[in-house]
């Protein structure tokens, strides 16, 4: 019998990976499209490509690195609030645990006993997996997920930087549409193939989504444009 695959293990670094890679293509096309709507030459797209990518990777990483230690220290916080109460009052934190138990479907004998062996094993282990909901695996990993949200980001950036270096100026808004569809296609559909998800699904998500921000701030472009001024 084949092994059953599960993912769960990948939500820390997927999750800021792929946020990164659809916010590198995203935000760098979108700003690419605003300022090539509202200019006809072709230094300052590449110029705000340029700019966006830098900043965005680094506000991606710091962003990414803050939020995750945040999660870190109210999860050390609580771990050593619960180790205090379980120093303090141990017999009310193994009733506690045995009632979780009985909630899960255990009779009030069993979940008791199943209390007790749990806490011989790693008591405080036992409590912040079933109580406080912390585990090995969704432990958060904040240089992890920094660095992988900085490189993700600019491994998407990348891609509408390169087309506004190759791309004819009079298309450059059509170039970078149709290029950063297909780049978000893939990354989404990378994404749910790695996330064990509907493929069909992401594509679709981050495409529609996508469509919606570049048409905006290609409105915005033409609307306050500089190619007739």
């Amino acid at each position: 019998m084949e092994t059953e695959k599960h993912f769960v293990n990948r939500s820390g670094w997927l999750r800021a990976a792929v946020l990164g890679v659809n916010d590198g293509i995203l935000s760098t096309t979108s700003l690419v499209i605003g300022v090539a709507a509202a200019s006809s030459a072709r230094s300052p797209i590449i110029l705000a490509a340029l700019a966006g990518l830098v900043a965005g990777a680094l506000s991606m990483a710091a962003g990414e690195y803050v939020s995750v230690s945040s999660q870190s220290d109210i999860e050390t916080a609580d771990l050593k609030r619960e180790q205090t109460e379980l120093d303090t009052m141990p017999e009310a934190e193994l009733q506690e645990l045995a009632k979780i138990y009985q909630v899960r479907g255990l009779e009030s004998n069993l979940a008791m006993q199943v209390a007790v062996q749990l806490t011989k094993q790693n008591v405080l282990e036992a409590h912040a997996r079933d109580e406080l909901g912390i585990n090995e695996i969704s432990k958060p990993k904040p240089l992890q997920a920094a660095l992988a949200s900085g490189l993700s980001f600019v491994s998407g950036g990348l891609l509408p930087l390169l087309v506004s270096f190759c791309a004819p100026i009079r298309h450059m808004v059509i170039y970078q549409y149709s290029f950063s569809i297909v780049f978000l296609a893939l990354s989404g559909a990378v994404a749910a193939n790695t996330g064990g998800s509907s493929v069909t699904k992401g594509i679709l998500r981050i495409c529609f989504w996508g469509t919606v921000a570049m048409g905006i701030t290609a409105f915005v472009g033409y609307m306050f444009g500089v190619r007739n001024a």
